[in-house]
């Protein structure tokens, strides 16, 4: 999905381009832009002067960039646009570097429509002289390109970071739906909170202040458990998976003595996954 939107950018500007995807259909469709479909990894890389990869997860880039090895000259680099765990990055990139192939990981923050339209957000990490040889090539698929350092899986991170926002927004949303229906609120009325209030100011000031360890109380924690507790049960028959999950961190954190601290203060001693399953 992004990557047809990769190739549409390449070539409006005359960057010739050989594609490969598992569903060979899916390349031959994109030869419509003068793109050149290949039956194998190898041959999409075969003299190219880079290589990109976009692909579904940690297993299918290990697998297509085996199948691609033969194809790919060394020092012809390598630039992954996956989302993948950050603790296989640098094993990847070590893997490439003792056949001569330089890896930079460059995951983005983009959608099928701005792939095509080169806007967006594009991340990397990894040697700063590769990322500078490739650069311009980046910046020309994308809005903004954000260079995180030397260390090689920071992009890796800070996706997942940028995506585990979404995924609490989305299931915050799905749970204040649900309020709503529960009460005889119709969705389209709910999204109207939105004209006056705007929740964006628990990142810029209250997330802000979790970052620098200020817990100041400007809304308690004790008072915020409260108000989840409220929540679920004017939400009645409705399972509010995300504000539930977030009732239990609540509680857990006023019963090691927070809650008079801000609502922030639940990222002051985070507990680990062990921790929490011990309980």
């Amino acid at each position: 999905m992004l990557g047809s939107g990769f190739i549409q950018v390449f070539r409006r500007r005359g960057v010739n381009v050989r594609v490969w995807n598992r569903t060979f259909e899916k390349a031959k469709a994109l030869e419509s832009y003068g793109a050149r479909a290949c039956e194998s990894p190898a041959e999409a890389a075969r003299g190219a002067s880079r290589v990109h990869v976009c692909l579904h997860s940690d297993d299918s880039v290990d697998s297509t960039l085996e199948a691609a090895l033969e194809g790919i000259a060394p020092g012809t680099p390598v630039i992954d646009h996956t989302t993948v765990l950050p603790q296989n990055v640098e094993p990847r990139r070590r893997r490439l570097h003792e056949r001569g192939i330089p890896f930079l990981h460059a995951p983005v923050f983009m959608g099928p429509p701005n792939a095509a339209a080169a806007t967006g957000l594009m991340l990397a990490s990894g040697e700063r002289q590769l990322f500078e040889r490739v650069r311009a090539s980046l910046e020309a698929m994308t809005g903004t390109v954000w260079y995180l350092g030397e260390r090689s899986d920071t992009a890796a991170v800070f996706k997942l970071m940028g995506n585990a926002m979404i995924l609490a927004v989305v299931g915050g949303l799905n749970d204040m739906f649900a309020i709503a229906q529960a009460n005889g609120i119709d969705r389209e009325t709910a999204y109207t909170l939105f004209e006056k209030y705007s929740p964006s100011g628990q990142i810029t000031g209250r997330g802000k202040r979790m970052a620098a360890g200020d817990y100041e109380a400007a809304w308690t924690l004790d008072m915020a458990l409260k108000d989840a507790d409220l929540m679920l049960q004017t939400a009645e028959r409705y399972d509010l998976r995300v504000i539930g999950a977030v009732e239990r961190l609540l509680r857990e954190a006023s019963a090691r003595g927070l809650g008079g601290l801000d609502l922030g203060a639940i990222a002051q001693a985070p507990a680990s996954a062990a921790e929490a399953a011990s309980r």
